[in-house]
């Protein structure tokens, strides 16, 4: 079908086209003006990825991933959000919604749930592709309540945000404290036992005792040495004291024996000077030997006293050797009890230590987890607050009329094709030549049309050369 055909078409179905493209304008019009007026309102939040979180001062690695983005989209849309929601602005204590409720789910079901999805169902969350803005829209028929249900979603999102960062926090934080008591009592009982063991045993915290005794040990030590020294060089004089009693050190060197042997030698000389004068029964020179006499044994008395002493001394060294032995053994089981002690007590404050650093790092991270449960700060900023809109949002006059005037057009044009299909007229020279096959003879023109219209003024003299051969070529070929 060509233009010129299409063209006719409509001129001669002009009615129905018209009152096709009448129809939808009217209706298009019809529904703008009935529809109920919805009014949209807008917020913006900002997620922050790049700042270190405020209590551990790191940055998450998963929140560089789009993912993270989805997943607070639909935590955004979440029941959880709308719940606290309809909590938030009361909406489950507004009597119309809960008659609607009524008549829909005839009372089953929660009235809570089923208000937080019906404002969900109004709800439109757009993130960014290039940026980490979500747009929040929400569209109802009062602006006022569509700018506070969209304001009540942002605060709620973020409350629920924060939530969900302080809940784990809250619950690793009791979990943390009911160790933390444990690792207390276990503290306080090791300590108990480590001070009443220290008490029972004498002992203190550092090893200042033991070093002590083990100082005390190396001092007899060393005296049980030079004793041992001195015990030997006794016993050595005893043997020569009892093998050479006059030749002995102590003998020779004592000042009353040297002192009787020079008494002894002078009186011997005497007696032999008096022996050349006089008789062996002289009386001095009987008096004289009886004191030669006599001066010997007080000279072996003597010497025997000086060796008996010097025997002593060794027996004395010797009682002090062996109570110096008795002195060291005690004193090395003595450390050796202290050192068992020692060793006994450093077990138990190992134990004390490990369960100190325990204590110390569940401590210090159930500190950790009470800073994170009571952090009220989320990496969601509020770039724009939803306002109470001054346009309508729906329904949208201009582009519905844009598109009636489209939709109008077409199915006008279409309504009058389909119309001429079922009711076919001849209405140019090509339904003649092309749809019928049939050759153009003439074409008769209303008065009217030939003297005002284009065909008759200037396309008659074209046609008549273009299709009268072709016809009279055709008549008598037939002939």
């Amino acid at each position: 079908m060509t233009i010129s055909q299409i063209f006719y078409i409509l001129r001669a179905r002009w009615i129905i086209a018209i009152s096709v493209f009448a129809t939808v304008m009217a209706l298009t019009g019809l529904y703008d003006l009935i529809a109920p007026r919805k009014y949209t309102a807008t917020a913006s939040i900002m997620v922050d990825v790049k700042s270190p979180d405020p209590v551990t001062g790191m940055v998450l690695p998963a929140m560089m991933t789009p993912s993270y983005m989805a997943t607070l989209v639909d935590l955004l849309v979440s029941e959880r959000v709308a719940l606290r929601v309809v909590r938030s602005l009361r909406l489950n204590e507004n009597p119309q919604l809960k008659q609607q409720w009524q008549a829909s789910t005839k009372g089953r079901g929660d009235f809570d749930a089923w208000v937080a999805e019906t404002i969900g169902k109004s709800l439109e969350v757009k993130p960014s592709r290039e940026s980490n803005i979500i747009t929040i829209s929400y569209v109802g028929s009062d602006p006022a309540f569509s700018a506070a249900l969209c304001n009540a979603y942002v605060d709620s999102y973020i409350s629920t945000s924060a939530e969900l960062r302080t809940d784990p926090a809250k619950q690793s934080n009791s979990l943390f404290e009911d160790v933390n008591k444990q690792l207390r009592g276990r503290l306080e009982k090791a300590q108990q036992r480590l001070s009443g063991f220290q008490q029972e045993h004498g002992l203190i915290v550092t090893d200042e005792r033991l070093d002590v005794e083990t100082s005390r040990m190396a001092e007899l030590s060393t005296l049980y040495t030079q004793l041992q020294a001195v015990v030997a060089e006794s016993r050595s004089r005893k043997a020569q004291m009892e093998a050479q009693r006059d030749q002995s050190n102590e003998v020779l060197n004592n000042a009353l024996i040297a002192s009787l042997k020079g008494d002894l030698n002078r009186l011997e000389a005497k007696l032999e000077e008096e022996l050349a004068k006089y008789g062996d029964n002289h009386p001095s020179i009987v008096e004289a030997r009886a004191n030669i006499s006599a001066l010997r044994q007080r000279i072996a008395a003597e010497t025997k006293r000086v060796t008996a002493g010097a025997g002593g001394n060794n027996v004395v060294n010797e009682q002090r050797l062996a109570e110096m032995h008795r002195n060291l053994d005690e004193q090395r089981a003595k450390v050796i009890r202290l050192k068992a002690l020692r060793d006994e007590a450093s077990v138990m404050q190992r134990d004390i230590d490990n369960i100190q650093r325990a204590y110390d790092a569940v401590q210090a991270r159930a500190t950790q987890a009470g800073m994170e449960s009571q952090a009220s700060q989320t990496n969601l900023s509020v770039i724009k607050s939803a306002t109470v809109p001054s346009d309508i949002s729906s329904p949208r006059i201009l582009i519905h009329m844009l598109m009636a005037i489209f939709v109008g057009t077409l199915l006008a044009l279409i309504s009058a094709i389909a119309y001429e299909l079922f009711d076919r007229r001849v209405r140019t020279i090509d339904d003649v030549t092309v749809d019928l096959g049939l050759p153009l003879v003439g074409v008769l023109l209303k008065s009217a049309d030939a003297k005002s219209t284009l065909l008759g003024k200037r396309m008659q003299p074209w046609l008549m050369r273009q299709y009268v051969p072709e016809a009279i070529g055709h008549s008598s070929s037939n002939d």
